[in-house]
């Protein structure tokens, strides 16, 4: 009988559920997701011990190997220099029975051509020799020393043999213990077995304290960091006295604060300062509107209206100024637009637009004068300098557009009084005024050399003030076209 369908039970908002339970996919929990969660210090720690751990390993194997060759070279030797002795006292025919050797640590049987023990040392064995006859042809030849398990002749399991020719066919077998080279290799074991984890720790510890040391100059800056709020004023980062790259990191942070509170000092005198500036006509507004509410019947209406709209165009005069002043910020050293604009032309367009002023404006631009920029940024810089040139001119303002190098140059100059070398700079500051106690109306709300500045300055180039004695020449340079970028 087929097993019934898995029943389902119900949940507690009414729904079905299988009796199977469906697993919910857990984060994987490797030993990558483990490594990524540690600080910078201790994978540096990590990385480093397991490097030096390995490397220790190595030197270790390469340790005990080199003193383990060194020591079974030295036996070798020793083995060979005696059985050497023993061959020359056999060529000799001096030679002795028993075989007495230096401190009695090494066994020494002659071997005839027949494979008969001549002589021996104490305690060897006379009967057999301690190689069979293959062997020790070939021990004969090439006179290396071999390994040989001695416990079948009662000696130390671990033997190193060597055979040497002598006169007569007869051979010399020296054996020596092994037991002398393990028991020093046993002994650097050992050492090396304590002795490297001991170092491992110590540099483990000295690595740790060390990087900690590096990276206290890191903390040191993100407290700095911390200390500065938002209403902190002047406030810098601590610099390293180590020329390295955290010194540097912490004066390029330092150089940034300092322009961020420069850039918020500015934007607080321009709030400011605009807030000042919308007071005095919305103040007029008001109390025009209040006068003509108040007194209904004795106001002339279109005098108010007038009044107000003169307000109105003030208004929406700084409105455009304090638009166009943050459209530069916005855009930084580039305009907005780039195309081709001859400045020549836009000299002689800025004279027409005024027939009738108070004073007559000349144009001098001959030959096309052209520049990468926006037309209506160039546009409203020729029309601040025209506009303020005008204000100020006693009988004549004269626009001039020349090419001086790789530049091009836009000069206008006016005959009025001109202003004192020390307040030239001050001018192209935003809501600037030489003279606060003259009418607002006449002399604008301040921004219109900050404008010509800011939009040069987003043109590649600059603009100043100078002496034109009598008057002031306002003079603007501006990068020739080159190849569009």
């Amino acid at each position: 009988m087929a097993d019934p369908a898995p029943r389902r039970r119900d949940r507690p908002d009414g729904s079905k559920a299988a009796a199977g339970r469906t697993r919910r996919p857990t984060e994987r929990r490797g030993p990558l997701r483990w490594w990524r969660r540690r600080g910078i210090r201790a994978r540096l720690v990590l990385t480093s011990a397991a490097a030096l751990a390995l490397a220790l390993f190595g030197l270790a194997r390469l340790f005990a190997f080199a003193v383990g060759h060194s020591m079974l070279a030295t036996l070798d030797s020793s083995t060979r220099r005696s059985a050497s002795d023993v061959v020359t006292l056999i060529n000799a025919n001096r030679l002795p029975d028993p075989i007495l050797t230096a401190g009695g640590t090494m066994t020494i049987q002659v071997v005839d051509p027949t494979g008969r023990i001549r002589a021996a040392s104490p305690g060897a064995d006379r009967l057999v020799p301690l190689l069979d006859a293959h062997t020790l042809a070939a021990a004969r030849r090439d006179g290396r020393a071999r390994f040989l398990d001695g416990r079948g002749y009662g000696m130390p399991a671990v033997l190193r043999v060597v055979a040497l020719p002598a006169d007569d066919g007869e051979t010399v077998i020296a054996a020596t213990s092994f037991e002398q080279v393990q028991d020093g290799l046993k002994t650097v074991s050992r050492i090396l077995v304590i002795g490297a984890p001991i170092l491992l720790v110590l540099l483990g510890t000295a690595g740790w304290l060390v990087i900690g040391g590096a990276l206290r100059p890191i903390t040191e800056l993100r407290r700095g960091a911390e200390e500065i709020s938002g209403t902190a004023r002047s406030r810098r980062l601590p610099v390293p006295e180590a020329r390295d790259e955290v010194h540097d990191l912490a004066v390029t942070l330092n150089d940034m604060l300092h322009r961020l509170e420069r850039a918020e000092a500015r934007q607080r005198a321009l709030v400011s300062d605009t807030a000042h500036e919308l007071r005095s006509p919305l103040a007029s507004i008001r109390a025009q509107l209040e006068v003509a509410l108040d007194h209904p019947d004795g106001q002339r209406w279109s005098e108010t209206a007038a009044g107000v709209l003169a307000d109105t165009l003030r208004l929406s005069r700084l409105a455009d100024d304090l638009l166009v002043l943050a459209r530069l910020d916005e855009h930084g050293v580039r305009p907005a637009a780039r195309e081709a604009v001859d400045l020549a032309a836009l000299a002689r367009a800025a004279g027409e637009r005024h027939p009738a002023a108070r004073v007559p404006v000349t144009v001098d631009a001959g030959e096309p004068v052209i520049v990468h920029g926006d037309v209506k940024g160039l546009t409203r810089l020729l029309d601040n300098l025209v506009d303020n040139a005008m204000r100020h001119a006693a009988t004549g303002v004269r626009v001039r557009v020349a090419r001086a190098g790789r530049r091009a140059e836009l000069c206008v100059c006016d005959d009025g009084p001109g202003i004192p070398p020390a307040d030239r700079e001050r001018v192209f500051a935003r809501f600037t005024r030489l003279d606060e106690g003259r009418s607002r109306d006449e002399g604008g709300a301040g921004l219109g050399l900050a404008i010509v500045r800011e939009t040069a300055r987003a043109h590649g180039g600059d603009a100043h003030l100078e002496d034109a004695s009598p008057g002031l020449r306002a003079v603007v340079r501006l990068p020739l076209r080159g190849p569009a970028r």
